[in-house]
């Protein structure tokens, strides 16, 4: 398979995977957990980017995103993960990347698509095993579509708002799409970038993947 491509179109969204090197566990405690979401909050409000989504795994983390400039979503993510790679290496005595090479931009096309990666990224706990609801996680943005509970950094989206025509409306419509499971194709369709479905681009390496 070629080289992802991590140039995305500006004002286009994107859902962004990033990977701990040989399936390490990145975040071990809640204080690291807690840096990375500061870390998302500055880099927020220091480039012109917006983060829509976030859930963050032991071993990975995912972002849904849109970046509006031709360079914001790199420089944001060269931040994010230069940053914390420093705090990881200094708070766990060791050298070397914490992550499994660059991060893994799929670009979503259209509005379906941005509504399953939403659920996919902030239901990903669940599948996980790690909570039997998804607003029993605390390093998700689940809370903040399914109940108003977004920090001030959290950028929402036009796919979003139009669920409707107040916050009450939103969150209730979110809370009753996130109770329907994924299917199969949806979740493989999580996991592979549109472009590389429509070229027919072998996806075992994208499907075999861990949450």
């Amino acid at each position: 398979m070629g080289r992802v491509s991590r140039s995305i179109e500006q004002g286009l969204s994107a859902h962004i995977t990033q990977r701990g090197n040989n399936q390490m566990h990145v975040f071990r405690s809640d204080a690291d957990h807690e840096v990375l979401l500061l870390l998302l909050k500055r880099a927020a409000l220091r480039y012109p980017v917006a983060i829509h989504a976030y859930a963050l795994m032991s071993n990975h983390f995912h972002l849904l995103v849109t970046p509006n400039g031709t360079e914001s979503l790199a420089r944001t993510m060269q931040f994010i993960d230069g940053v914390y790679a420093t705090y990881f290496n200094r708070t766990y005595h060791r050298t070397g990347s914490p992550w499994t090479g660059r991060y893994r931009p799929l670009p979503l096309t259209d509005e379906i698509y941005w509504l399953t990666c939403l659920r996919y990224i902030e239901l990903n706990p669940v599948r996980a095993g790690i909570v039997d609801r998804p607003e029993d996680y605390r390093w998700s943005s689940y809370c903040a579509h399914a109940f108003g509970q977004a920090p001030s950094w959290l950028a929402s989206h036009p796919v979003y708002d139009a669920l409707g025509g107040s916050t009450d409306e939103r969150c209730k419509n979110y809370r009753q799409l996130a109770e329907s499971a994924l299917t199969n194709e949806q979740l493989i369709a999580s996991r592979c970038s549109l472009v590389e479905r429509r070229n027919n681009v072998p996806m075992l390496e994208a499907v075999s993947e861990r949450t």
